[in-house]
């Protein structure tokens, strides 16, 4: 079983403390947060990820994050969930910093785990829209969500939503397959006449 280390709860706090430097230091997010400047300064498109726009907008990533990144990493180990979240998160901010003037937040990353656990786990149950599903449904249910969003404008990143899932499952696609193709290596193949002697002497066959 894959070693977690729980990179899914500091993440959560670095965003907590991050928050907190946002509320009293002033400016603090403008030289940080994801701009046309991000061309130039190319570390803004990872700080933008920590960056959060209001407690209500922390307290919502936070609870996905934790969430659905502790069961991602219990499933494809914390090296490989990092590397689902930053790459989904910065190339979702890649896209979004094509459409928006400015934005922040956490979202693409978190959404990137949600695709790729969506592939990895699609039956798994979790709660949802106020009942429970399967993953790859409530999956869908969110994409479908940021669909219509985009159509009714207003301040929630939807285009950047969608990049991060996309991403993730791309991501989901690649870890599922390589799993698949180890635990196919590691079964064991006894040879038919092996199984037609066992038979003939056990199984009266």
């Amino acid at each position: 079983m894959p070693k977690v280390r729980f990179y899914s709860l500091w993440i959560s706090l670095a965003c907590v403390i991050v928050f907190l430097l946002q509320s009293f230091i002033s400016g603090f997010t403008d030289i940080f947060v994801l701009n046309k400047l991000s061309y130039f300064q190319p570390w803004r498109f990872i700080t933008a990820i920590f960056l959060h726009g209001s407690l209500a907008h922390l307290i919502y990533n936070l609870f996905a994050l934790i969430l659905f990144g502790l069961i991602l990493e219990k499933v494809i180990g914390s090296n490989r969930f990092l590397i689902v979240f930053f790459v989904s998160g910065v190339l979702a901010n890649v896209v979004s910093v094509s459409v928006y003037p400015a934005s922040l937040g956490a979202s693409g990353a978190i959404m990137g785990v949600i695709g790729a656990l969506a592939i990895v786990k699609p039956f798994m149950n979790v709660w949802a829209f106020g009942m429970i599903m399967p993953m790859s449904v409530a999956a869908i249910l969110w994409i479908v969500g940021d669909v219509i969003g985009i159509f009714a404008p207003d301040n929630v990143g939807h285009i950047a939503h969608i990049s991060g899932v996309v991403f993730g499952i791309i991501f989901g696609i690649i870890f599922r397959t390589n799993h698949e193709v180890r635990r196919k290596r590691h079964m064991i193949e006894v040879p038919e006449h092996i199984l037609r002697r066992w038979e003939a002497l056990y199984m009266g066959g």
